[in-house]
């Protein structure tokens, strides 16, 4: 089933796109589930992430929404699709989200890195996701 068959940008998610995701998330990938195995459950430093999720017209590898990251991690066949590829980080970025990716190749020999990346993002989302606090009474006058 070819992606960009599932739904155009504007669209809502359609009912092909979540079925696709539900496959996706039977059928991971051997570094998908290694990372899994470290995102899910709020394992990772509280941050709470989902797995192949339809988000407009794409599906987001992995996504947390409070810290508006997405993940994904790309295997050879994405060297033919690096126009696709550009195109929803491009869709991802427009709608608040920063978007980290790696090879399936660096997260299964490089795990701790990657887990180290998503990190210090992930850290750098919240302080520009909180408020600034108001000044206190007689600061700043």
């Amino acid at each position: 089933m070819s992606l960009s068959s599932l739904a155009k940008p504007g669209e809502r998610v359609s009912v092909k796109l979540r079925t696709y995701a539900k496959d996706l998330r039977a059928h991971q990938t051997e570094a998908e589930q290694r990372l899994w195995y470290h995102l899910r459950a709020n394992r990772f430093f509280g941050i709470k992430f989902k797995r192949q999720v339809p988000q407009g017209p794409y599906i987001a590898d992995f996504i947390s929404l409070e810290h508006r990251l997405v993940i994904e991690l790309d295997g050879g066949q994405h060297n033919d699709n690096e126009a696709y590829d550009n195109q929803r980080d491009q869709w991802f970025v427009a709608e608040g989200f920063t978007v980290l990716r790696f090879w399936n190749h660096e997260v299964m020999q490089q795990t701790e890195a990657v887990l180290e990346q998503i990190r210090l993002t992930a850290e750098r989302a919240t302080e520009t996701l909180s408020p600034t606090p108001l000044p206190q009474a007689g600061e700043g006058t």
